[in-house]
């Protein structure tokens, strides 16, 4: 096996992995979002609305969520 083979197969294992880790990332941001919709829900539900901080800390994972894309 060749010297260019040897790289050739390295990157191609290191693609998978980036690919592999790019999946359980959003899922992960899934899993986030799902979660916060259900405190908001819940909120809500309760009568109560989200405040301020709230509504900040959503913005700011939303724009968190589209620089990492």
């Amino acid at each position: 096996m060749g010297i260019a083979d040897q790289f050739k197969d390295k990157a191609q294992e290191l693609a998978d992995q980036a690919k592999q880790q790019k999946a359980g990332g959003k899922r992960d941001e899934a899993r986030e979002r799902s979660s916060g919709r259900q405190d908001r829900a819940s909120e809500q539900a309760q009568g109560r609305r989200p405040g301020a901080r709230d509504r900040a800390q959503d913005a700011a994972d939303r724009t968190r969520e589209r620089s990492e894309r």
